[in-house]
């Protein structure tokens, strides 16, 4: 992290898996934008911060090797930065949700993933960080669900059956049993985690 820190590069948001897919770790680098990221200026802070470190950039790539048996990268379009940081500052739990649409549905499925979160506002619940795939790996979405704990996450079990279809139908859907199976008409591929913060 502290090499982050030397090339100005903004430290990556990480968590770690406890129960579902097949990753281990995810971390979010910021990037702001192509352009700026991958800047000349940029570059060579981030080449003089790696040349600095206890590692330099072969030797950390082969620790990388040592501890990694798959990976993969994935560039994606989200919130403002601001509010990402914000919404991890408070943060222990997540629900990661990884989706590929079927083919032409991908608008569809981003306004789908928006309704599910007017739904859970309408119900007093943390919406979804959304992030679109710009390039790299096959997912075309994913979501992000930040709670402080695991009961955070679990405490809609107390919404009744009545609000939850008040919650659905104002949000745009035809009812609260009605969002699995419209979302099931726009993927070909769902995969969620469960994760926990790194501190």
């Amino acid at each position: 992290m502290t090499v982050y820190d030397a090339s100005g590069d903004k430290r990556p948001f990480w968590w770690r898996h406890t129960q579902g897919d097949q990753w281990d770790l995810m971390m979010l680098y910021p990037m702001e934008s192509y352009t700026e990221y991958y800047s000349k200026e940029r570059i060579v802070r981030r080449t003089q911060a790696q040349a600095s470190s206890s590692l330099s950039q072969q030797e950390f790539k082969k620790k990388f090797q040592e501890y990694t048996s798959w990976y993969e990268d994935i560039f994606v379009m989200g919130p403002p930065l601001d509010i990402v940081e914000n919404v991890f500052k408070d943060t222990s739990f997540y629900h990661c949700e990884i989706f590929i649409a079927l083919p032409g549905r991908h608008v569809e499925l981003f306004k789908e993933r928006e309704m599910e979160n007017a739904y859970a506002s309408n119900l007093g619940r943390p919406e979804n960080l959304i992030f679109t795939r710009d390039q790299g790996a096959s997912w075309d979405l994913f979501t992000l669900g930040c709670y402080k704990d695991m009961n955070h996450w679990a405490s809609s079990s107390g919404i009744s059956k009545e609000q939850r279809e008040a919650a659905a139908i104002k949000a745009g859907f035809e009812g609260a049993d009605k969002i699995g199976p419209y979302m099931r008409t726009l993927i070909l591929m769902h995969r969620d985690t469960i994760g926990v913060a790194i501190r």
